[in-house]
């Protein structure tokens, strides 16, 4: 049986889940767990909330699976998905940056000329390397990037950084910011029952 109830998704752990799910509550939205269910009902509207990874969340969006979604920008603009950006939310605030290691010989973007870069964003680094005439091999990674220069996968890395923790725990440092991120509303063009009234709600 088709469910035709309005859908919004969010990830479902990660930096972005807490937040999102706190925003959502603040407008008055209550979710109920459902044990180890992906799909949460909402307690005082027809709409369900649905827990993705946040890589897949534009694809579920820009099908019309799910109506609205929170997701970074910098996931966004990777997957390059035909969506509507209807609100910047104030949260999940990140840079994308190359970072390499703290002994590197390289010292400006230029210096990446021929070198490798491993990151989980191929299709944003590859336009800022061409934007800036750098002919660089980029490696694709799913996960773990910053190990990949301890281990001579890569020259450098290019990934999301918020506090640098990270990178500092691996002997790298940041080379140039790329992209700075926020977390986005996104929605579709597809007209349902009732969207329209969450709509206006989610842009209180």
């Amino acid at each position: 049986m088709k469910n035709n109830r309005l859908k919004i998704a969010i990830q479902k752990k990660g930096r972005l889940s807490e937040a999102s799910l706190a925003f959502l509550n603040s407008l008055g939205l209550k979710f109920i767990p459902n044990g180890h269910s992906l799909i949460q009902q909402c307690e005082n509207m027809d709409l369900d909330l649905v827990l993705l990874r946040d890589d897949d969340i534009p694809e579920y969006v820009s099908r019309g699976v799910a109506d609205f979604a929170i997701i970074g920008q910098n996931i966004l603009l990777e997957k390059q998905m035909r969506v509507d950006v209807i609100r910047e939310l104030d949260f999940a605030k990140c840079r994308l940056d190359i970072a390499v290691p703290e002994n590197s010989t390289i010292k400006t973007p230029k210096d990446l000329e021929g070198e490798r870069i491993a990151t989980t964003y191929p299709q944003l680094l590859k336009e800022y390397l061409a934007k800036n005439n750098i002919n660089s091999a980029i490696i694709p990674i799913k996960g773990s990037v910053e190990i990949t220069p301890e281990l001579n996968l890569a020259d450098a890395i290019c990934d999301v950084v918020q506090t640098g923790n990270t990178l500092k725990a691996h002997n790298l440092k940041p080379l140039v910011t790329i992209l700075e991120s926020k977390a986005l509303l996104i929605t579709n063009n597809i007209q349902k029952v009732g969207k329209e009234e969450l709509k206006e709600l989610l842009l209180k």
